[in-house]
């Protein structure tokens, strides 16, 4: 079976981007040697990359040109088949990408039902709510940035439903901040 993994990093109080959308500059917080070794070890793993259209196209926009500090991240970044679930975009011109027009949910549980698919959802809070609902991730990557910011825009929004968690792991990073994470609760049949 495949793996839909979300890998996120949001403040201590729960948001993932500040009041204006991009607005991520709490990132720098926490980024240091230890989280850049855990993003390529995850992008080693991922078959696929999976975005909504607003993440697509700023993830897209930075990491074509990303600059030569990040370079084997934007390698990978833009080698990794990425599926873009949209309504509205026409077209895609990320390397590797493809344009998904049908429902997310049936595309992903049919990826998920073949043979080992690791599958990373970076961002995309819509999306990802989507898939929360339909309790399709089996496990959650948060990492947390020292700061409380106040406002913006809140990972999990209210009327998520109720899903319970088994904790995995806890990596301490250098600057101050952890990565959780938590599993999908098996259910004995």
């Amino acid at each position: 079976m495949g793996k839909l993994i979300m890998w996120n990093v949001t403040t201590l109080d729960g948001y993932f981007e500040g009041d204006q959308k991009w607005d991520l500059s709490f990132h720098q917080l926490i980024w240091g040697p230890d989280l850049e070794e855990l993003s390529i070890q995850q992008l080693r793993s991922a078959d696929y990359l999976v975005f909504g259209r607003l993440t697509y196209e700023g993830m897209a926009a930075y990491w074509k040109n990303a600059p030569d500090e990040h370079s084997e991240i934007a390698k990978l970044m833009n080698s990794i088949p990425k599926l873009i679930f949209s309504r509205t975009l026409k077209q895609v011109d990320w390397n590797n990408s493809t344009l998904v027009k049908g429902n997310a949910v049936e595309q992903i549980s049919r990826l998920k039902e073949q043979k080992g698919h690791e599958m990373y959802v970076f961002g995309s809070a819509d999306l990802s709510r989507t898939f929360i609902e339909k309790d399709l991730f089996d496990e959650y990557r948060i990492g947390i940035a020292p700061i409380i910011l106040g406002s913006g825009t809140p990972l999990f929004k209210q009327g998520v439903p109720t899903i319970g968690l088994t904790h995995i792991d806890t990596q301490p990073l250098f600057k101050g901040g952890v990565v959780l994470r938590f599993s999908k609760n098996k259910i004995a049949s």
